[in-house]
């Protein structure tokens, strides 16, 4: 469980580094969600 939350917090802190902004962060969650629906 504890290897499960690291690795959960990692990966979220990899994703925020990876945005240099907020407006560039709901960019990406946009993204992400065009490619599940499918667009």
């Amino acid at each position: 469980m504890k290897t499960l939350f690291a690795s959960l917090l990692m990966l979220s802190l990899l994703l925020l580094a990876g945005c240099n902004t907020v407006h560039g962060f709901g960019e990406d969650v946009q993204k992400v969600g065009e490619k599940i629906q499918g667009k």
